[in-house]
C-alpha cells in the first residue's frame, strides 16, 4: 500500500476521452469514480508498470453505494485525474476487504 496525501489534493481533473471511456466500457460515472477517494478505507498502490511518461497510481475503494472501484490516476497541479475506473473484479475486492479486517 502506498499513502498519497489527499489532504493536499484540492479536486478532480478528467480528460473527456477519458471520461467517457470509463462510462462507455465500465458504467462508471466520473462521480462515482470520485467517490471512493473519501472512502476512509481506500488502498492505494504505486502503478509502476504504467508510470513511464508520469506517475500513476492505482487506487480500490467503495462508493456511496458499495461498489468496489479499481482506479488508476495520477495527480497534477494538486488534482486527482483519473484516467480510468471500473468494477473491481474478484482479486481486487479480495485485496480491498483483506486489508480491512
Amino acid at each position: 500500500m502506498y499513502m498519497i496525501d489527499l489532504d493536499s489534493v484540492v479536486g478532480f481533473e478528467w480528460d473527456d476521452a477519458d471520461r467517457d471511456k470509463s462510462y462507455v466500457k465500465h458504467g462508471i460515472t466520473p462521480n462515482e469514480a470520485e467517490e471512493i477517494f473519501f472512502d476512509e478505507k481506500l488502498e492505494t498502490y504505486n502503478d509502476i508498470e504504467h508510470s513511464q511518461k508520469e506517475v500513476r497510481y492505482i487506487a480500490i475503494g467503495k462508493t456511496k453505494s458499495e461498489t468496489i472501484l479499481y482506479t488508476i490516476f495520477t495527480i497534477r497541479s494538486s488534482r486527482i485525474r483519473i484516467i480510468s475506473a471500473r468494477i473491481a473484479n474478484r482479486k481486487e475486492r479480495n485485496i480491498y476487504e483483506k486489508h480491512k479486517t
